[in-house]
C-alpha cells in the first residue's frame, strides 16, 4: 500500500518522480507528497487528495534538484489532511521520510519524544521514525542502527538527508522495495511499473536489508550493516504493459487483456505434442507430488475466491482434500499440519502481509509452501519453497481480473498435473484436457463480444441499492467473486449465496423487484440448480441470469439472460468470470465511480 518512488542523477528529480507516482497511485491516493535537495537545503510541496491536485500546486511551486523521494498515501494513522501527507520531516528539518507500513509501537515512541520536548505536526505513525533518526545527530545508515532495532510492525523507509545531500538510504521490513539500476541514475520505488520506462534491471530488498543509493551506483547491506552484493533481475515486462493503450480505464483494458494472459499463463506449459500437463516449477522440484495428502490453500480477497474454485477442481480431477482459509485468520486459528500436507498461497503481488504471516506460519509447521504470484522477486516468490507464476503482466487497476483469471487457469492446471502424477487421467483424457486448454483463451474473446450485453444489465443494476449472487459448486466458488467485484467499483451491496443455502435464511430477504445475478454454468447440478432459480422468481426477484448455451431454450421468457458457449464444466468458471468483471465495471462506469481506484483501497495490502 502506499507510492515510493526516488530519483537521484544528473537531472531534474521532478519528472521521474512524478511520473512514478502516477504509474503508482493504484497503490494509494489520500494524498501526495514529494520532497527534494537542492544547495543543501530541503524542500518539499504536499497535498491532501489525488497526485493530480499536488501537480496543480507544483505548477505554481515548482520544486528543482537531482535528487528527491516522493509518496501517495493510503490513510493508516490519521486522517487524509496535508499535515498528515508524506514525505514527513524531523523537528531539525534535516531528513525527509517516506514509509510503507505501520509502527505497532508508534504511541510509546511518540510519548517518549513529546517528553524530549520534540514537537509533532502530524497523527501518523511515520513522524515518530524521522524524529528518532534526527535525534540521534548521525549520517543515516548510523542512525537506522540505534533506531531499527526500536521499531515494531512493518516499514518500508526512503529517507533524504541535507548532511548526505548525494543519496537516497532505504530499509525495509515485510514491505516491498524495487530498486532501478540505471546509467548514471538510479531510481527507487515501491512496485516495478513505475521503474519500467526507465530501466528492466531492478534489485528487491529483503527484509532487514537497507541500501545507499547515489548516481554512482547502489551500494546493499544486510541487517548487521555489513555490505552484500545483490544481482539485478531483468524484468520482461514492457513499460506499454503498465499504459492504458486507448482504453479509458486499466480495468476495462485488463478485462480485454485476459486471452492473451491464459495464452502466455498456458505457454511453455503445454508440451507441443499433448504428453502431458507440464509444469516445470514442479518437476524439477524433489517433492513428489503424488503423495500430497493436503492442501491448505490461503490467500485473500479475489485470491482467496480463486482458491475456492481451486477446492473444487483438485478434489475432483485429484481427489486430493483441500482446505481454503483466509490468511488473515490462519495462523491464529493455530492451524494441524502434517507431514505429507502442502500450504498453497496465492497471492497476485507477492506481497500481502496476511498472506506473507501465513507462509512463515506454515512453515515454521514444518509445512512445504507452494506461492502462486505474478511477481517474480516478490517476498512470497523468494520465501515459499516453490512458486508458479501466473504471467499477467502487470496489473493496474485496484480490482483484480487478468490476476484472477490466471490464478483460476493454473489451478485447473495444477488440478490436470496432480491427477495425472496419481494417474486418474489416462493419456486419451489427458490429451483432451490439453486440447480444451489450448483452444479456451478463443472462447474467452467470443465471450468479450458480449460486451454490450452486460453494459446492458450495468446500467439497470446501477440503480439497486442491493444485489444477490447465487450459485452452486464452482459457480458459488464464482458468485463470490462476482459479488465482490460490484462492491469494491460500484460499491452497491452485493451478497453471494450457495443456491442451496437460500432457504435456510437468505431467502427472507427476497420479495419483488429484489435483483439476483444467478449461475447456471455446470451442467452436473443443472436441474438443482434451475429449482432454485424458480424459487427466487416465484417471490418475484428480478433475475438477471448467466448461464450455458443449452439452457437458453428452457428461459426464452427471461428478459434479462446471457448465453456463454457450452464448454467442461471446470472450464466454465474461466469464462464466466468475463461477464461478471464486465457487469462490475459497466456498473461503476455508470455511476460515474473513479473505477480504477475504489474509495477506502488500495491494490497491495501490505500491512496486517
Amino acid at each position: 500500500m502506499c507510492g515510493i518512488m526516488g530519483y537521484v542523477g544528473p537531472k531534474n528529480a521532478l519528472p521521474f518522480i512524478i511520473e512514478g507516482l502516477r504509474c503508482l497511485e493504484y497503490r494509494g491516493y489520500d494524498s501526495a507528497g514529494i520532497a527534494v535537495i537542492k544547495d543543501g537545503s530541503l524542500t518539499q510541496r504536499k497535498n491532501a487528495g489525488r497526485l493530480s491536485e499536488l501537480e496543480a500546486i507544483l505548477e505554481t511551486q515548482p520544486l528543482q534538484g537531482t535528487i528527491g523521494i516522493g509518496h501517495t498515501r493510503w490513510a493508516t494513522h490519521g486522517e487524509p489532511n496535508n499535515e498528515n501527507a508524506h514525505p514527513h520531516m524531523g523537528s531539525q528539518n534535516r531528513i525527509a521520510l517516506i514509509h510503507n507500513g505501520v509502527i505497532e509501537n508508534y504511541r510509546e515512541l511518540r510519548e517518549e519524544l513529546i517528553a524530549k520536548g520534540i514537537p509533532f505536526l502530524s497523527q501518523t505513525d511515520s513522524e515518530v521514525v524521522v524524529n528518532l533518526l534526527e535525534e540521534t545527530n548521525l549520517p543515516l545508515m548510523e542512525a537506522l542502527d540505534v533506531v531499527l532495532p526500536r521499531l515494531r510492525g512493518a516499514y518500508a523507509l526512503v529517507m533524504l538527508d541535507i548532511r548526505q545531500p548525494d543519496r537516497i538510504v532505504v530499509a525495509r521490513k515485510d514491505n516491498p522495495v524495487v530498486i532501478g539500476l540505471g546509467q548514471g541514475e538510479n531510481y527507487v520505488a515501491s512496485d516495478i511499473p513505475a521503474l519500467l520506462p526507465h530501466t528492466k534491471n531492478m534489485v528487491f530488498l529483503r527484509d532487514y536489508e537497507r541500501a545507499v543509493i547515489t548516481a554512482a551506483g547502489v551500494t546493499f547491506f544486510d541487517k548487521e550493516g555489513n555490505k552484500i552484493k545483490k544481482e539485478a533481475q531483468e524484468i520482461a515486462w514492457t513499460a506499454e504493459a503498465a499504459e492504458k493503450d486507448g482504453f479509458e480505464h486499466f480495468m476495462r483494458k485488463e478485462i480485454h487483456e485476459q486471452p492473451r494472459v491464459l495464452r502466455d499463463t498456458m505457454k511453455e506449459r503445454l508440451p507441443q505434442d499433448n504428453g502431458r500437463c507440464f509444469f516445470s516449477e514442479l518437476d524439477q522440484s524433489p517433492w513428489d507430488w503424488s503423495k500430497v495428502n493436503r492442501i491448505i490453500t490461503v490467500a485473500c480477497g479475489t485470491a482467496y475466491y480463486a482458491g475456492m474454485a481451486g477446492k473444487y477442481m483438485i478434489e475432483r480431477l485429484a481427489r486430493i482434500p483441500v482446505e481454503v482459509d483466509m490468511a488473515s485468520e490462519f495462523r491464529y486459528r493455530e492451524p494441524i499440519i502434517g507431514e505429507n500436507d502442502v500450504v498453497m498461497v496465492i497471492s497476485q503481488s507477492g506481497e500481502t502481509a496476511d498472506t506473507l504471516a501465513a507462509v512463515r506460519e506454515a512453515q515454521s509447521k514444518g509445512a512445504k509452501v507452494l506461492a502462486v504470484t505474478n511477481v517474480k522477486g516478490s517476498t512470497v516468490s523468494r520465501e515459499a519453497d516453490f512458486v508458479v507464476y501466473t504471467q499477467a503482466g502487470p496489473e493496474i487497476a485496484v480490482a483484480s481480473t487478468k490476476a484472477y483469471i490466471s490464478q483460476l487457469l493454473i489451478m485447473l492446471m495444477m488440478s490436470i498435473k496432480l491427477a495425472h502424477a496419481k494417474d486418474l487421467l489416462n493419456q486419451t483424457q489427458l490429451e483432451e484436457w490439453i486440447e480444451n486448454l489450448r483452444v479456451l483463451p478463443y472462447w474467452v474473446e467470443k465471450v468479450l463480444l458480449q460486451e454490450n450485453v452486460m453494459a446492458s444489465w450495468a446500467r439497470r443494476i446501477a440503480g439497486y441499492q442491493n444485489l444477490f449472487f447465487i450459485g452452486r459448486d464452482l459457480d458459488f466458488a464464482l458468485s463470490l467473486e462476482g459479488a465482490l467485484k460490484l462492491k469494491e467499483i460500484s460499491y452497491i451491496h452485493a451478497e453471494a449465496y450457495a443456491a442451496g443455502e437460500l432457504k435456510h435464511g437468505p431467502l427472507a430477504l427476497i420479495s419483488g423487484g429484489t435483483p439476483v445475478v444467478a449461475l447456471t454454468t455446470q451442467n452436473r447440478l443443472i436441474e438443482k440448480a434451475l429449482s432454485n432459480i424458480e424459487v427466487v422468481k416465484a417471490r418475484g426477484a428480478v433475475l438477471f441470469h448467466i448461464t450455458n448455451s443449452q439452457l437458453i431454450s428452457r428461459n426464452e421468457e427471461e428478459e434479462w439472460i446471457m448465453a456463454l458457449p457450452e464448454l467442461d464444466d471446470m472450464l466454465m468458471p474461466i469464462l464466466a468470470v468475463v461477464p461478471l468483471q464486465l457487469l462490475a465495471y459497466h456498473a461503476a462506469v455508470a455511476k460515474g465511480n473513479d473505477v480504477d481506484k475504489p474509495r477506502n483501497l488500495a491494490k497491495s495490502v501490505t500491512v496486517e
